[in-house]
């Protein structure tokens, strides 16, 4: 099995729920689907998903809720 860690191709801010008091895109443990929405990234008051290009499960985020995000840092990790 490999770990896939998914990286940023935008800067923002990352947040895992959709809303605030929503609960989070994936937790530890769950299945993920290509296509699968994994995080959101605000840049300049827009909001734009980041979804999984590969199937497995989800291992967990990398950086916290409502963090600033670089481009080409992991922000989380599948499992294949």
């Amino acid at each position: 099995m490999a770990i896939i860690k998914i990286e940023a191709a935008m800067p923002g801010l990352l947040y895992h729920k959709p809303e605030p008091d929503a609960e989070p895109f994936k937790t530890p443990g769950d299945a993920v689907a290509v296509g699968d929405t994994l995080a959101l990234v605000e840049l300049m008051k827009s909001f734009v998903p980041i979804t999984a290009e590969v199937a497995g499960r989800f291992r967990g985020f990398l950086i916290g809720d409502g963090e600033d995000l670089e481009p080409g840092v992991a922000f989380c990790e599948i499992e294949e």
